[in-house]
Formats: structure tokens, C-alpha cells, sequence
């Protein structure tokens, strides 16, 4: 099927518009003003529709020519991207590269990385994606990530995967200030904590199996999406249960959450970033490099509660 507009037709109408005249646009486009009369002749043949009104002294677009020509803007943009990100692939850039997280991590640890990245001048898209638990091996096992950062070690599944630990995180037994387990004696039986509800972050797995961790027999459980929503209602006092001690220690200094001892203590989790072993695009690559360099994530783990 034959399309009287082409890529070359909105060229030559959008060289026009910008330099006024027809004479203009041959200059710019390096055509002689015949060749552009004739693009615009035949276009408004096959269309049957005037793009300009030559009654004046010069050629004025048409309402029709004004709106082919603001729509095919759009189409002009999408093909200079479509043709920048065709070479971008060849030369191994991703045109877009999805980061998962584990929310037991902060987005803003992954700022760094970015503002460096961003610094290159490399326009790949960057997508952050906030998992809890198995999710973040669940997002990349089914490749809704490219790369997880602050994957534990505990709910790891089979497969290609390359690894990389990244360091231990420590935590801490909190409740609000407020709280009446803070007069109980310490350190805390598990029959006296299973009176109050804990505060949990759903797992957000698809796919794997999800898991829960420092939930005692019994005990009821308040459920939010991700860790900043939990210690959101420790604060407010309507749960308890463990936090990582590195997010919590301007809560801890300030005494609006309180630190227990508990019999029954939790181990710290080591985690790890990780990726599928044969992904090695450029952006993946220098992610993974840039986050592995030492020191990247002290301010997060190794934090002893």
C-alpha cells in the first residue's frame, strides 16, 4: 500500500514552517526549490488536501497543513529516536535497563550511581523497582529487572545467575516510645511479644516462594507494602518487629522508636547484587561495576544494631 506521507515529506514541511519560506527549506535541506515544491505538490495530490494557501505573498499552511504538520513533529521525533537507539544497540547500550531493589535498601543508595551514570550522557532509560523479600530474586528471575541490588542470600532460586556480595545487614528490635513493651522485662519472651500486633512488609513475589522473617507463634500481623511503610507504623505505635538499625538511627537517637532486647534474637542478613551471567550490555556492565567498588553501601549495611 502505497502512503502519500513519508518521513522525507514532514522533513520538508517542517523546513518550511521553521525557515518561512520554501526557498529556505531547499537551503536547508540542500534541494533545489523545484524538489521541494514538488514534495509538497504531490503530497497535497495524494492526500486531496491543500497544505498551503499561496493567495498571499508567501505560502501559509493551511489548518490541515498546521495539524499534519504539528502530528508528524511527533512522528519526525520518533524516528530520530528510533534511529539513535538502533545505533545505541548496535553498539551495546541498552535503550533501557530496569534496577530492582531490595527495600530493605533506600532508593536514594542507588542515587550515586545514577547522577554518574547520567553524567555520561548515555540516554538509556533507567527503571527503579522496589521489591520485598523473594520479590527481588522473583523480579529477576522473571526478568522484570535486569539487574537486583540487596538480593538475600536466604531465598536465592536456581539458576545462571552471576553474584556479588555486597555486606551484612544488622537489626534492631523496635517499638514506638510509647509502647507497653517497654516496661516489660527484658529481654522479651516471645509469648509477651505475641500479644501485639507486628508490623510486616509483604513479600512481593510473583513467582517464588513468598517469606516472612522475626514473626512470633501467634502473633497477629499488620501488613504494608515495603520497610518505609513499616517503620511508619512502629513509629505510630501500631506495630512492632525488627528494622534494620542503619534506617532507623535518627528514630533510635531521637527516642521515637525504642530499641528491645529480645531471647530470641535475629541474624544478620548478607546480601548481594546479582544479574543473569550471560546479560553483559554496556549499562548493565558499569552498574555493576560502579556498585560493586568498596564502600558503595556503608552507610546501610554493616551496621551493627
Amino acid at each position: 500500500m502505497h502512503h502519500a506521507i513519508t518521513i522525507d515529506a514532514l522533513k520538508v514541511l517542517d523546513a518550511i514552517d521553521r525557515r518561512g519560506s520554501f526557498a529556505g527549506a531547499a537551503s536547508e535541506l540542500f534541494r533545489v526549490p523545484s524538489a521541494i515544491s514538488y514534495t509538497v505538490q504531490k503530497l497535497e495530490e495524494d492526500l486531496d488536501v491543500a497544505l498551503f494557501d499561496r493567495s498571499g505573498h508567501r505560502a501559509v499552511l493551511t489548518p490541515a497543513g498546521r495539524y499534519l504538520l504539528e502530528e508528524g513533529r511527533t512522528l519526525l521525533e520518533a524516528a530520530e529516536t528510533l534511529a539513535h537507539n538502533t545505533k545505541q544497540v548496535a553498539q551495546g547500550w541498552e535503550t533501557r535497563l530496569k534496577i530492582a531493589f531490595n527495600s530493605l535498601l533506600p532508593a536514594e543508595a542507588l542515587f550515586p550511581a545514577i547522577e554518574a551514570f547520567q553524567a555520561l550522557g548515555v540516554p538509556v532509560e533507567i527503571q527503579l523497582i522496589e521489591e520485598v523479600f523473594a520479590g527481588a530474586w522473583d523480579a529477576l528471575q522473571c526478568r522484570r529487572a535486569d539487574l537486583v541490588v540487596g538480593a538475600d542470600q536466604m531465598t536465592q532460586p536456581a539458576g545462571q545467575f552471576a553474584t556479588l556480595p555486597l555486606g551484612e545487614m544488622h537489626f534492631v528490635y523496635t517499638v514506638a516510645a510509647n509502647h507497653p513493651l517497654t516496661s516489660a522485662q527484658q529481654p522479651l519472651e516471645d509469648d509477651v511479644i505475641a500479644d501485639y500486633p507486628a508490623a510486616v512488609a509483604a513479600d512481593s513475589s510473583r513467582h517464588l516462594q513468598p517469606g516472612t522473617a522475626g514473626i512470633f507463634s501467634r502473633q497477629r500481623t499488620l501488613t504494608v507494602s515495603n520497610l518505609d511503610q513499616k517503620i511508619a507504623l512502629q513509629k505510630a505505635g501500631l506495630g512492632v518487629g525488627w528494622l534494620p538499625a542503619s534506617r532507623i538511627q535518627r528514630e533510635l537517637a531521637t527516642g521515637e522508636l525504642i530499641a528491645l532486647e529480645v531471647k530470641a534474637p535475629r541474624r544478620p542478613v548478607t546480601l548481594q547484587m546479582a544479574r543473569y551471567r550471560e546479560d553483559k550490555g554496556k549499562a548493565l556492565m558499569w552498574f555493576w561495576d560502579t556498585l560493586s567498588r568498596p564502600g558503595t553501601f556503608d552507610r546501610w549495611l554493616s551496621k551493627q544494631a
